[in-house]
């Protein structure tokens, strides 16, 4: 962290899936004693059980305290460690995870999508199809304009 925050470029930390959303003002701080204040906190969720992530909305304003916030939506819907071998997602999820990010205050959006999510390469189990794309981020666009007016 310490090398890449003195590059001078903006250094995007993930938050682990196993972190507490208050351990990742640590890591954040270790970026700005650098002198670096080019540094993000990207939110994946957490680990709950063995083969399901969800995310904790509470954690994006407690991060916002360190740095701004982009919530991975598609890599927080994973579910790993699927009894065939391969890991699942819940790609129908992406809507109501994206939004409720925009409303709990996340600063950006990162969002996977494939035009054949079913034969992506890799993550395809919880990508967008990017023909869904262009009407999600309208939506959002129009929560975020709702909600910095209140």
């Amino acid at each position: 962290m310490v090398a890449a925050a003195k590059t001078g470029k903006v250094v995007n930390l993930k938050k682990g899936q196993f972190m507490s959303p208050e351990a990742m003002g640590h890591a954040v701080q270790k970026v700005k004693d650098t002198g670096s204040d080019k540094v993000w906190i990207t939110d994946r969720g957490t680990m709950f059980g063995y083969q399901d992530m969800v995310v904790d909305f509470r954690g994006i304003p407690t991060m916002k305290q360190y740095a701004p916030v982009i919530l991975d939506v598609t890599h927080s819907l994973q579910q790993p460690n699927q009894s065939i071998g391969v890991t699942g997602g819940r790609p129908e999820m992406i809507s109501t995870i994206a939004r409720a990010g925009i409303v709990t205050g996340a600063d950006g959006l990162f969002i996977e999508t494939h035009f054949d999510p079913a034969n992506a390469k890799s993550d395809g189990a919880n990508m967008l199809d990017i023909a869904n794309l262009e009407k999600l981020l309208t939506d959002l666009v129009a929560i975020r304009k709702t909600v910095n007016t209140l």
